[in-house]
């Protein structure tokens, strides 16, 4: 089938105001976006820019907007897009710093203030490995399948308003040590995560994070927990 991409373009080092351009392509419906992008690249202008990585889905690199909607460009076939005309825009809500590829800085430090690591009680060192039961495994493994795209913090309105508001990758991110008995670093993260401007309050449960996680990762869920943890102490 011909299909036509009109693609964002954006380069601060010439000065011209962002736009679209756009390409017409034969392409296979059973194509990734990111295929194509790489056939656009080689074929046609070899100034687009956009981030990639595995191109399977794991690294999280390639986020972007397609046809109105946050998702993976490896993940997203031609056919399921169901339209001859795709329209490609980077990420919104993070500074674009060319084309497709975004600023990514506020999404990592807000991701780095939440201490996304396990801190052990080191008074407690087991003879083996520290083990944890079936029960608290399955209740973070959902929380441990997220890659940090950013597609979720991406069409969360909070975060538009504010780049400081953690956002659900940061906050899922916390749910899976918040949650997880190994850890003893709860203290710490209470005063981040109960921050009045920019901490878990914030959420308006919107739902927008859930629908746009790629990894089908209830990201609301896991929020409304933190909520609970931080009224209740409770993780139980």
């Amino acid at each position: 089938m011909l299909a036509t991409f009109k693609i964002f373009r954006h380069n601060p080092e010439f000065g011209a105001a962002p736009h679209y351009d756009s390409f017409k392509l034969e392409v296979d419906p059973m194509e990734r976006v990111l295929d194509v992008l790489e056939r656009l690249k080689g074929e046609q202008d070899s100034t687009l820019t956009y981030r990639r990585s595995c191109a399977h889905g794991v690294c999280g690199s390639d986020g972007m907007k397609i046809n109105g909607r946050n998702s993976l460009a490896c993940q997203v076939l031609i056919r399921d897009l169901k339209s001859s005309t795709i329209t490609i825009d980077p990420l919104p809500g993070f500074a674009p710093v060319k084309d497709l590829a975004v600023e990514m800085k506020p999404f990592y430090k807000n991701l780095e203030s939440v201490i996304p690591w396990q801190i052990a009680d080191e008074t407690k060192f087991p003879e083996l490995e520290r083990r944890v039961d079936d029960k608290h495994s399955q209740r973070v493994e959902e929380a441990s399948r997220c890659i940090q795209c950013g597609c979720c913090t991406s069409s969360c309105p909070s975060f538009w308003f504010s780049e400081q508001y953690l956002g659900p990758a940061a906050l899922v991110k916390a749910f899976r040590y918040v949650f997880d008995p190994r850890d003893s670093g709860n203290e710490q993260r209470r005063e981040v995560l109960n921050a009045e401007r920019t901490g878990v309050w914030r959420c308006h449960t919107i739902f927008n994070c859930a629908e746009a996680c790629p990894k089908s990762i209830d990201t609301t869920y896991h929020i409304q927990e933190l909520k609970r943890w931080l009224a209740t102490g409770k993780t139980e």
